[in-house]
């Protein structure tokens, strides 16, 4: 399909499926999911999801709700989420956070609080179908408790960048509730100057696996932290490149060489001791490495969480790191960098391999869309279908199969290159170097880094 073509059916579906709305294989006809939806005490007894008919975007009205997603946010934050689309209610439970409950401070966070809300539709015309504005929900604010007491999110809803999910066949994406965050420090160390974000982005899976015996191989993998009392308190960033094999325990090890501040033996960066299930659906790794450095060095006590998404018969994990912060001078423990990673089978793409039309969120907090054709990618603004910064794709990386080098264009002109993978209608991209006009002015703050950009999106279109 030539790339005109591919553009013109991405830009007539943009905002049906923003942010890993459609699922993967065919917009018009969903790729099936044959696997349990979820697993692990958090989900319900339920079957596969409905595949609803050939012209669905998402299941059918009254079978959304039997789906409970599981995934992860760029946050650090595990979280599921279940849609009523009858009764126009959810419910999110947060089961890993390092986000505050209350500004001002760092614990408790928002780990263990489940709230329920209504869901309204975006208006009619926002969209271009009726179909798309069926499969796309705002979470309205919502209010709950937790082991910490009770937590509402109408201080943080924007009603201009409201936080809202997009539902497909197998995955659902788009924007969790925000958080504004500020601190004023430990003894005049770790400030964190008063930030709001309107949302966090949010990947999760109608399938996933505990099978640990699923996970065993080689993959790349893209990484983005954020530390938030790095930068002077505005937030430091980084993102990077690893290739990492696990064994059947849950092992990791990597040939490749150690960079920044990761201390781990073989080079992982995903993980530091080998993972291990937990009651809730997913894999668990204490000690994990660190990429930027702490600015009270207490040592590593954030948490790495392995989520086994299964898409189009791949296994995909998605990795969250939580960070940790205790203020008890007895027992200090400062670990504040949090982030997601992405990770790909090491499988050799070749040019055209995943060609098509993606859509997700991005590192500025913002809704993205992106064209892959052969050599060519190009970033295209859903709200005005206009075509921002492109990239060139180079294939056949020697450093590992299925990784591809990209070189950009930058906002100011410039070049710079990075990475991207992709497995099972899925695809992530990092490039050191701002892109897409920089992050969104609602979720910066002077001195906010504007790289290096990262973005998680899903096939809408072949």
């Amino acid at each position: 399909m030539s790339y005109a073509i591919i553009r013109g059916l991405v830009l007539a579906i943009l905002t049906a499926c923003l942010v890993v709305g459609c699922g993967g294989g065919n917009a018009s006809n969903p790729a099936a999911i044959n696997t349990p939806q979820c697993s692990g005490s958090s989900c319900p007894t339920q079957g596969p999801p409905p595949q609803g008919t050939v012209a669905s975007l998402c299941p059918a009205t009254a079978d959304i709700g039997n789906t409970t997603y599981l995934g992860g946010a760029g946050s650090g934050e595990v979280v599921s989420l279940n849609i009523n689309a009858t009764a126009m209610t959810y419910t999110l439970s947060w089961l890993e956070s390092p986000i505050p409950l209350a500004t001002g401070n760092v614990t408790p966070t928002r780990v263990g609080v489940k709230i329920t809300g209504s869901v309204a539709h975006p208006p009619t015309g926002a969209l271009p179908t009726a179909e798309q504005i069926r499969c796309a929900f705002i979470l309205e604010p919502g209010t709950g408790s937790g082991p910490n007491g009770t937590y509402n999110t109408t201080a943080d809803f924007n009603t201009a960048n409201p936080p809202t999910i997009f539902i497909g066949q197998g995955v659902a994406g788009g924007g969790i509730p925000g958080a504004t965050i500020q601190f004023a420090g430990i003894l005049g160390l770790g400030a964190v100057d008063n930030r709001h974000f309107d949302f966090y982005p949010f990947l999760g899976f109608a399938s996933t696996t505990t099978d640990i015996t699923k996970l065993p191989g080689t993959y790349n993998g893209l990484l983005y932290h954020l530390t938030p009392s790095g930068n002077s308190g505005n937030y430091a960033t980084v993102g990077t490149n690893t290739i990492e094999t696990f064994d059947a325990t849950g092992t990791c090890t990597s040939t490749q060489s150690t960079t920044g501040f990761s201390p781990n033996t073989g080079g992982c960066l995903t993980t530091g001791n080998p993972y291990t299930v937990n009651a809730n659906g997913y894999l668990d790794s204490t000690e994990a490495p660190q990429i930027i450095a702490q600015t009270i060095p207490t040592g590593k006590s954030g948490v790495a969480h392995m989520i086994l998404g299964q898409l189009n018969g791949a296994t995909i994990p998605l990795v969250v790191r939580t960070g940790n912060v205790n203020t008890n001078l007895l027992s200090l423990a400062v670990d504040d960098e949090s982030g997601i990673a992405m990770l790909a089978p090491a499988t050799a793409l070749a040019s055209g391999g995943f060609d098509g039309g993606y859509v997700g969120a991005d590192s500025n907090f913002n809704y993205t869309a992106t064209l892959i054709n052969g050599a060519t990618g190009t970033f295209v603004n859903p709200a005005t279908s206009s075509a921002e910064d492109g990239f060139a794709l180079t294939y056949g990386v020697a450093a590992s199969p299925g990784l591809v080098n990209v070189t950009a264009t930058t906002t100011s002109g410039g070049s710079a290159t990075g990475y991207a993978i992709a497995a099972g209608g899925l695809y992530a991209i990092l490039i050191q170097g701002e892109e897409n006009n920089g992050v969104a002015s609602t979720s910066a703050i002077s001195g906010t880094a504007e790289t290096p950009y990262f973005g998680v999106g899903a096939n809408v279109n072949k």
